[in-house]
């Protein structure tokens, strides 16, 4: 049995129908301290962009068509709105920073949700932005400069680093993972089980870590943008039975995460957590959950 074949065995057992050959669209968010949708929209339209809104999403809008490169636009060089795949966008909307939050992006770069993070606190409150990788904080830097993102500090770090001291409100891990196929056509042939299990590892060291960071009452959002059960549900399976937290019902896209993985019965509330199957959403895999800190 090939890899594909493999993995994508594995999907069906845990209940779903995807084929190994689902896209994403592109996607745009539209940088609501900067500009409004209605005006946003009504420019590009007038540019001949054609734009489907995402319903879920509260900025997020599907690219339908574009005569010219969205990435170059005099309206994105100003900020008023950032390339930002559409799964992508739902972490910082289900943990909803406000001007009042303290807020620690943990593996920030390339920036995207870092500048989704400080649309939503209307840039007030505090961010801090750290990531392990050098180069990929340059684009880090480059996103919040664009988006004229003023609350913001960036910092070159490994968060496994920081000391233990409670002080975030909020903590935002869109953990390093394995990813999945949907956004790399490689994906099958490269990955193997070793580097699923290595990630896992990692992420629940960067877990333990934000929640350390985290005063008591505050939010974790943990995401990853990997199908694989060892770095979500198992993952979090995991974060009940080691931490005093308490697991949060997310409503809205995807399905329900599974509580049944390799025929280990999980924990009945991990069903709160949200698992975007591509062929079901439309987008790239994506598994979504929400703690707060006792």
């Amino acid at each position: 049995m090939s890899g594909r074949e493999w993995f994508i065995e594995r999907y069906r057992a845990m209940g779903s129908t995807l084929a190994g050959d689902e896209t994403t669209p592109k996607a745009i968010r539209i940088n609501s301290f900067r500009t409004t949708d209605e005006k946003l929209v009504e420019t590009l339209t007038e540019q001949g962009v054609e734009l489907e809104k995402i319903p879920y999403l509260d900025h997020g809008y599907k690219v339908q068509y574009s005569p010219f490169s969205l990435g170059a636009s005099i309206e994105y060089l100003l900020g008023q709105y950032s390339l930002q795949e559409t799964a992508s966008q739902y972490p910082v909307q289900a943990l909803l920073p406000t001007p009042e939050d303290r807020l620690l992006d943990m593996a920030s770069a390339p920036g995207g949700k870092t500048t989704q993070a400080a649309a939503y606190m209307q840039n007030k409150g505090i961010i801090v932005a750290v990531d392990i990788n050098r180069e990929r904080l340059f684009a880090t830097e480059n996103n919040v400069e664009r988006c004229r993102v003023i609350n913001t500090s960036i910092h070159h770090v490994d968060a496994l680093e920081l000391p233990d001291e409670e002080g975030f409100t909020k903590v935002l891990l869109d953990a390093p993972c394995s990813g999945n196929y949907v956004t790399d056509k490689q994906w099958f042939k490269r990955r193997i089980m070793e580097d699923i299990e290595r990630n896992a590892e990692l992420q629940k060291r960067l877990i333990t870590k934000a929640l350390n960071l985290l005063v008591s009452g505050g939010v974790l959002l943990y995401s990853t943008c990997s199908l694989e059960p060892e770095e979500n549900e198992q993952n979090v399976q995991w974060l009940l039975e080691n931490h005093d937290v308490e697991l949060v019902e997310l409503k809205g896209p995807g399905a329900p995460a599974v509580t049944d993985t390799d025929s280990i019965d999980l924990d009945k509330k991990i069903s709160y957590c949200r698992r975007f199957w591509p062929d079901v959403t439309g987008t790239q895999g994506f598994f979504v959950a929400k703690v707060v800190k006792r």
